[in-house]
């Protein structure tokens, strides 16, 4: 499948076949996928929480309004981002430079994020929606289905899996083998309504 397929055929789905479940080396696939996505200055935000534990899922069913994909999906996963990422030892993000060009980074990382809480949050969160932006599509591309999900009570599942306090969840992301089609497309909006050139009209 090549990626415009993969673009037009991802759908959320909800209903997953429950006995299926991914290789490790599927897994191994998919996540290596997720670390290729995008990320300011490679801090890479991401944590993923691997939720597979039967009765954890159990727990957390309820708080996602009892979506069946919480139970049924060969992987349900917690798409997490850690919003200090950006200051717990930045040199690494650039391990690979050479020595001058790792502090001219570093320097230019620590400055930009230093004293800007909502920059630090909305990056973290744009790091791990990019990640899971990957996972879906390399899950497509796989012959698997996804379903990500906002729909939980944020406070109870970050209890339920230990979400440090300087860390936020993005999203719950379902993936597994569909049984069900997803619903038919809702409609798209005009382009004309979503495409502004260079400046948006005066009102």
């Amino acid at each position: 499948m090549n990626l415009f397929e993969a673009i037009e055929q991802r759908r959320s789905v909800k209903n997953f076949d429950p006995d299926h479940r991914l290789s490790d080396t599927e897994f191994d696939t998919l996540l290596s996928q997720a670390l290729l996505a995008p990320t300011s200055f490679n801090i890479q935000h991401w944590r993923f929480v691997r939720i597979r534990d039967a009765e954890l899922r159990k727990q957390i069913h309820p708080l996602a309004m009892d979506q069946i994909q919480v139970l049924e999906a060969s992987e349900l996963l917690a798409i997490t981002a850690d919003v200090q990422a950006w200051q717990k030892h930045p040199e690494r993000y650039w391990r690979n430079a050479d020595t001058e060009t790792r502090k001219i980074l570093v320097d230019l990382l620590l400055d930009f994020y230093r004293g800007r809480e909502w920059m630090q949050r909305d990056e973290a969160i744009r790091s791990g929606a990019f990640a899971a932006q990957n996972l879906m599509l390399a899950a497509k591309a796989m012959g698997y289905d996804s379903c990500p999900m906002i729909g939980f009570d944020q406070e109870g599942v970050a209890r339920l899996i230990n979400l440090p306090d300087d860390h936020v969840i993005v999203m719950l992301l379902a993936i597994g083998k569909a049984i069900a089609p997803a619903q038919p497309r809702g409609g798209q909006i005009e382009v004309s309504e979503i495409l502004i050139t260079d400046r948006f009209p005066k009102t």
